[in-house]
């Protein structure tokens, strides 16, 4: 009898166990995967703090607090839980009396965080030392009666700190040693393959997390598991030929049968039989296949905004044995595995351009150019045991998806997402920039570091590479101009770091990389930005990798105007760019201890260098903050962050869109960032409880498919106004644009004028400029009045744009709105799980309100979505629809929403 022993509360899991363990052999012919994620103890180690019953997938700080390490000053006071080693204990059974190894038994770590020994009753198996890798062991002959697994996690600080002085005793310094104090970080980060920024980031407190963040999992086969498969989609005139690569793990040279099934393509499925006779080698254990499907038997997948993400389901099941005369009807010789693919081409195009100097840097998918829009991802928690909350996962690439993006950018100091995390980007119609896990740092080139980093991107390259979402790959964030402008003064030994710097990216992951590289595929960046190809001519370290001339910049400036569109670049693709704002009053709140001071605790986590400055630098340049011992003055810095915030935002955005089809040739704009791991200054559009700011609200608009865009030209003097369509057919007939211009005292435009106007498909069309001269005439001022230009189709509203002639918090004759709120509408529709509250909500006014602003005050609400928010009224009455997930149907009054306006904050001064 060979069988594993739960406790009595893991009698189901018993019960399933038995079934398929019934006699002294390994019993039916498939493999067998047990999950060994309950009933774990967890202890500290001195044995002070003991916990049992401890559920995988794990962290200490989530097993010991929750997600408590986000609140108040956690990240500091709580910090001793890094400093400590802590062990995960999991006792079981086994009757061994008739086992005999015909069955092999690995012991799979899915995900260690990170430095671990692991030890079978007392038998060392291995030194985990990479959160990203999967560690397997072959623990057949070690299976006792009773068994305990023990796997010690080791402090993630003392660890990295003990490297960097083993690396420094061979005389080898590894820069940056620390952060800057204030991000309340720690050191060495760099020393470890672990999520970069768990020791602290301009954006994230510094949790250095440590646990068993995937499945640890018994694996019980003769010879073999699928691991992983990739298919590699190339067409043609007539077809698409799917190239298909079954990566396996095995314990020796094995025969093999392959049967393929793709329900939706073929009626039968296809038996690869090539391995019955002639054996795979364990050396090189995959199996590779072609087959042709016609090409009218396929749905195109497109990115979101362009067509349907169709996807196709694909089984593999493998049938492995080593006996040569075929396995037994006892041998567990099946595996299988299941993936879903969408057919697409993808090109990026860096071609000689025809104005001027530089290449191109484009994506072409299924032929058509796109312009890609998005914005930056970062893990969705800063502990990784919760960052594969499927809620949270979806709550996000939705509102990607709700905002027009079709790209976003999987930055290199995360980690490699869950499958779920890509599912839902090939099913949003997300395109993925994917940084490999490194930024912002050197690292060691020492062979023990290069062989953990190759066996890390070979098995994640090789999970992910056959979702569409995947567009390109980049070996990292920022090293490459880190190193050549020497952020962490490297100068001192270039070329020491410089040769590492190839060691590790050209020679080890790029290497690696080459697993799935493909000619339908781009080939990977090594850096980013970089000057894309034309970085091979200087041995991929150029003298300036953010050359607007090539491959992509990330910018950041501030110090000057950001709400003026002339101090940015003229990029090609700007893949990293943004401002900072404050998350609403709400969400600090919450995250607060009971009558704490805010301010001390913005303060705190505040870990942008220049400190609060950064934001009220440009606040106060456009929008009448008060002075800090001013009673409204916290309140103000949170409502006109997020304005100065998504102004800044929207005006670079706009500038890379309108600049498409000039010299120029901007094709991408990919803004820093989604989402935030705690409540904070940040950059992120969505603040950590999934609450929009106002850049996510504005973003509805700026990132539309068909926009008006209007900016103003220092230089000139004037007003460009530009026409953006990203759609590859547009009906062009009874096009208009109007310019009302808005007096502050009154609702119904001073001046309209109307014109009519055409769409570029997939492109833009450049208008008029229009010298502000023949704007401000008369009795207006760059002080009284605000411009408005909206464009329709007939009477249909397409979209529209403002544009301040002078400084806001300069304005004369600006009036009390007089501005109310009534919930109009209430709607209340129940699911399995959840309550969805729908409301109708109508904000009338009297004088034009600027940036109206509504705030839920309700705490047991802590996320809820708006239809627009931080809008320019200049109409009568304005509809807005307000929804939030609840346990039950909540009957909110109007002293449950909060309206704000710039309005309250000026003076009313005479003109």
């Amino acid at each position: 009898m060979f069988l594993i022993k739960f406790p009595s509360n893991s009698l189901a899991l018993s019960v399933v166990l038995l079934w398929f363990l019934l006699d002294s052999k390994c019993v039916a012919d498939r493999v067998r995967v047990i999950n060994l994620n309950r009933n774990w103890t967890l202890s500290n180690e001195n044995g002070t703090i003991t916990k049992s019953g401890v559920t995988i997938p794990s962290g200490v700080y989530s097993q010991l607090y929750g997600e408590k390490i986000l609140d108040s000053y956690n990240d500091v006071d709580l910090r001793w839980i890094s400093y400590d080693n802590w062990t995960y204990t999991y006792s079981f059974s086994v009757k061994t009396e008739d086992f005999k190894s015909i069955c092999f038994v690995n012991l799979t770590l899915h995900g260690i965080d990170t430095v671990a020994e692991v030890r079978l009753n007392g038998d060392w198996l291995g030194r985990p030392e990479n959160m990203f890798v999967r560690y397997s062991y072959d623990i057949t002959k070690l299976l006792q009666e009773d068994n305990i697994l023990e796997i010690e996690i080791k402090s993630p600080v003392y660890e990295a700190l003990n490297r960097a002085r083993a690396l420094k005793r061979l005389g080898l310094d590894i820069p940056p040693n620390c952060p800057p104090s204030q991000y309340h970080g720690e050191c060495h980060m760099n020393m470890l393959r672990k999520m970069q920024a768990s020791f602290g980031w301009d954006w994230g407190l510094a949790a250095p997390s440590m646990g068993i963040w995937k499945s640890v999992t018994l694996e019980y086969y003769d010879v073999a598991i699928i691991r992983d498969v990739d298919v590699m989609l190339t067409k043609y005139s007539t077809h698409w030929t799917m190239e298909n690569r079954v990566f396996i793990d095995c314990n020796g040279d094995f025969y093999a049968e392959l049967t393929f099934y793709a329900v939706e393509l073929f009626k039968n499925p296809v038996i690869i039989t090539k391995h019955v006779k002639t054996p795979v080698s364990c050396k090189a254990p995959f199996i590779t296949f072609d087959i042709d499907v016609p090409i009218n038997e396929v749905t195109l997948w497109w990115p979101n905004g362009y067509g349907d993400q169709k996807l196709y389901p694909l089984h593999y099941s493998l049938k492995a044995w080593s006996n040569p005369d075929g396995p037994t009807l006892r041998d567990n010789v099946n595996s299988e595995k299941s993936i879903r693919i969408g057919f697409r081409t993808i090109e990026l195009i860096e071609d000689p351009v025809k104005e001027g100097t530089g290449n191109t840097f484009f994506f072409k998918i299924n032929g058509k150019e796109i312009f890609m829009k998005g914005s930056n991802y970062i893990p969705s928690h800063i502990l990784p045991e919760y960052s594969r909350d499927s809620n949270r996962l979806k709550h996000l690439l939705q509102a990607a998806k709700d905002t027009h993006q079709n790209m976003i950018r999987l930055w290199g100091g995360g980690i490699y997402e869950s499958d779920e995390f890509y599912d839902l980007a090939d099913q949003n119609g997300l395109l993925i920039w994917h940084d490999m896990m490194f930024a912002c740092a050197m690292y060691p080139a020492t062979e023990t570091f290069l062989a953990s980093v190759r066996l890390e991107i070979s098995q994640n390259i090789k999970r992910i590479a056959h979702h569409p979402s995947i567009a390109i790959l980049a070996t990292n964030n920022e090293n490459e101009v880190a190193l050549v402008q020497s952020w962490y003064g490297t100068s001192f030994e270039d070329e020491r770091f410089r040769k590492d710097y190839r060691k590790l990216y050209l020679a080890t992951v790029m290497h690696e990389l080459k697993i799935v590289e493909h000619s339908s595929r781009p080939i990977a960046l090594v850096s980013s930005p970089s000057n894309g190809k034309a970085s091979a001519n200087d041995n991929y370290i150029s003298d300036n990798p953010q050359d607007p001339d090539y491959g992509d910049v990330h910018f950041y400036d501030v110090f000057k105007d950001a709400w003026d569109p002339s101090i940015y670049p003229r990029p090609r693709f700007s893949s990293e760019y943004g401002f900072q704002g404050l998350p609403q009053m709400a969400s600090w709140l919450k995250t607060a201890a009971p009558h704490e001071k805010l301010i001390p605790l913005i303060e705190h986590r505040q870990h942008h260098p220049v400190g609060i400055p950064v934001m009220t630098n440009l606040i106060r340049r456009h929008l009448p903050l008060p002075l800090p011992e001013d009673a409204p003055y916290l309140e103000a810095l949170v409502y006109f962050s997020q304005i100065a915030q998504a102004m800044a935002t929207k005006v670079e955005t706009e500038l890379y869109r309108s600049l498409r089809d000039t010299e120029h040739r901007t094709m991408g704009a990919l803004y820093w960032q989604l989402n935030d791991v705690w409540i904070a200054p940040s950059w992120s559009s969505i603040d950590f409880y999934g609450n929009y700011k106002l850049l996510h609200y504005w973003s509805q608009d700026f990132l539309a498919p068909i926009s008006i865009i209007a900016l103003y030209d220092r230089n000139s003097k004037a007003i460009n106004v530009s026409l953006v369509c990203d759609e590859f057919e547009v009906d062009t007939n009874d096009l208009k644009v109007t310019l009302n211009i808005y007096k502050w005292s009154q609702l119904l435009p001073t001046n309209s004028t109307t014109w009519p106007v055409t769409l570029k498909s997939n492109g833009v069309h450049y208008d008029k400029i229009i010298p502000i001269s023949e704007i401000i005439t008369g009795e207006l001022t760059t002080k009284n009045c605000l411009v408005e230009f909206v464009l329709r189709r007939g009477s249909t509203f397409l979209s529209h744009t403002f544009y301040f002639p002078g400084s806001i918090k300069e304005s004369l004759a600006v009036k009390d709105p007089k501005i109310t709120l009534e919930i109009s509408h209430r709607y209340c529709s129940s699911s399995a799980y959840v309550k969805t509250n729908n409301y109708s909500l109508t904000v009338s006014t009297k004088y034009p309100a600027l940036f109206v602003y509504i705030e839920l005050l309700r705490p047991d609400i802590s996320k809820y979505k708006l239809s627009c928010n931080g809008f320019m009224q200049v109409t009568p009455v304005q509809a807005i629809h307000l929804e939030f997930e609840a346990n039950n149907c909540i009957n909110l009054t109007r002293h449950d929403i909060k309206l704000t306006t710039v309005n309250q904050y000026l003076k009313t001064r005479p003109i």
